[in-house]
């Protein structure tokens, strides 16, 4: 199978292994090494892995694979991650393709290995409500639900009892949340992952869409463009992420943005051949 050079990233503790394929050396990958490459005794260790592909409409293109070893959805940390990667070989423009359509991001600063980066995400349709939280897809299904004293709750077992709910036939992320005066408590138990993870970006987004449609106000407004904007502060069990977006009258919210850290945290070479003994 020969080697293969692996770069590791982390987002707000949402952490990744990331291929540079520009020029298709990734070919051998197959869900059975993408699971065991982010496995966290036999492999490298992280939530999924991607790939830095040549751009066919923009710059470059985000392949996306959960820990699992399949194709996952959008990841909102994973592509501010990508981004920082992208810079790092040398892009300067950060415009870029995922399964849920065209992405543009901002390097906002550098400093060593940490970067923090600013992801447009897709616009998002009005969260539908139910009886015991929200359903809303933010480049991924995720589905919100508000509890009290988070820090203390049992994420990964109701995680897990939400995840294949029957209301979900494709299964959702779940994210818990709990609101304070001036931000957002998230934590997300991941479909891909089957696990609670450290942060997550698609989660926080929709944490915050929802969270505004239902009437919580720990958020800031200010005017950007001609245009009043919303923002959360995030706090995750990784770091602090933050979503801005616009929302319109009919419960549309577009122009949405994810910003946080992006931090290298090593690469090295991995011998492909000896990663099944």
């Amino acid at each position: 199978m020969g080697r293969l050079h692996v770069y590791k990233y982390q987002g707000a503790g949402n952490d990744f292994v990331i291929v540079d394929n520009r020029l298709g050396e990734a070919g051998c990958l197959t869900p059975r090494l993408v699971n065991r490459l982010c496995d966290r005794r036999f492999g490298v260790g992280a939530d999924g892995l991607m790939t830095l592909c040549a751009g066919t409409e923009a710059d470059f293109d985000m392949h996306y694979y959960n820990a699992d070893g399949l194709e996952g959805t959008m990841c909102g940390n994973g592509g501010r991650c990508l981004v920082a990667f992208a810079a790092l070989m040398g892009l300067s423009h950060f415009e870029f393709t995922a399964c849920d359509g065209l992405h543009r991001a901002e390097l906002c600063s550098q400093e060593g290995n940490r970067s923090v980066v600013r992801l447009r995400m897709r616009d998002v349709d009005p969260p539908v409500r139910l009886p015991d939280g929200w359903l809303l897809e933010t480049g991924s299904t995720h589905f919100v639900q508000w509890v009290k004293d988070l820090a203390s709750y049992d994420v990964p077992g109701e995680g897990r009892r939400l995840r294949w709910d029957a209301r979900f036939p494709k299964g959702a992320n779940v994210n818990f949340v709990e609101a304070s005066c001036d931000h957002l408590f998230v934590r997300t138990y991941e479909r891909g992952v089957e696990a609670e993870t450290w942060a997550c970006g698609t989660g926080s987004t929709a944490a915050a869409l929802a969270s505004y449609a239902k009437g919580e106000k720990c958020f800031v407004r200010f005017a950007e463009n001609d245009a009043e904007r919303i923002k959360f502060a995030i706090r995750t069990l990784g770091g602090e992420l933050a979503v801005d977006f616009i929302a319109e009258p009919d419960g549309f919210f577009r122009d949405v943005w994810l910003t946080g850290p992006a931090t290298r945290v090593f690469e090295t070479d991995i011998d492909l051949d000896r990663l099944f003994d």
